[in-house]
């Protein structure tokens, strides 16, 4: 099966509140999903439940095969989540690297301790993949000597590192300005063309019309609206999608 994603009737509440309401998409192996919509719409919780980082109450998450249901025992949910989460990889907001540690040693630490690779290897493999993001140069540096756009492509190639089936990336430029962004998001343009599945959520609208193989349109902590890009910036169907649409044309 691949990288292929399913998220099937989701429901994640906070007490009272219920974040999302049935959320369902699917993205194909090799896919790009692109999560558009307002602040507070449930982009970043559905990531977060995707790779266990939030519990949901109902619906199910199916990751190459490897299925978290809600509804099963604890037990079942922990064995189904380790397998989940060495499948897919996480690119945040906030970079998250340690800082005591060199950017060729954030890239080897998954491997050697997650994985157990030798540290040869894992060391010949953070080289090959911080070179792949343009940062062949800074091997030894640490992440306060590094711009923000150079932390972010560490934190890429961090999660390569684990040669997940799929990555899922939280708004990943929005602590970024605009020539860290262009940095960033041309380091996941080629990794798209590589094929590698990913699931991006993003303010970026020319990012999502370029390189998206679908968009995902999320209100209210559903999906209202999912299309290839071509169809839904230029005839988008959902009110949500058309309001949502002006107003980034408006910013």
């Amino acid at each position: 099966m691949g990288g292929m994603l399913r998220i099937a009737e989701v429901v994640k509440r906070h007490g009272a509140l219920e974040i999302l309401k049935g959320c369902s998409l699917e993205l194909p192996t090799g896919g790009v999903g692109v999560l558009i919509g307002p602040s507070g719409s449930g982009k970043s919780t559905l990531l977060r439940c995707i790779n266990g980082l939030e519990t949901f109450q109902r619906g199910t998450i199916d990751v190459g095969g490897a299925r978290l249901n809600a509804e099963d025992p604890p037990a079942t949910r922990r064995a189904s989540l380790a397998q989940i989460r060495l499948r897919v990889g996480m690119v945040f907001q906030q970079f998250n690297l340690f800082p005591h540690l060199s950017s060729l040693e954030n890239v080897m630490e998954a491997p050697v301790h997650v994985l157990g690779l030798p540290r040869d290897e894992a060391r010949e493999r953070a080289r090959a993949l911080l070179d792949r993001v343009g940062l062949s140069q800074r091997l030894d540096s640490l992440p306060h000597q590094l711009s923000g756009g150079q932390q972010q492509r560490v934190a890429i190639a961090r999660a390569l590192a684990m040669r997940p089936e799929t990555i899922l990336f939280d708004e990943p430029t929005s602590a970024l300005d605009p020539r860290m962004t262009g940095e960033v998001l041309a380091v996941m343009t080629d990794l798209a063309r590589e094929g590698q599945t990913m699931l991006v959520v993003t303010h970026a609208m020319n990012f999502a019309r370029k390189v998206a193989t679908v968009v995902h349109v999320l209100s209210q902590g559903r999906v209202v609206e999912s299309a290839p890009p071509e169809q839904l910036f230029e005839t988008p169907q959902h009110p949500a999608t058309r309001e949502l649409l002006h107003e980034a044309q408006a910013v």
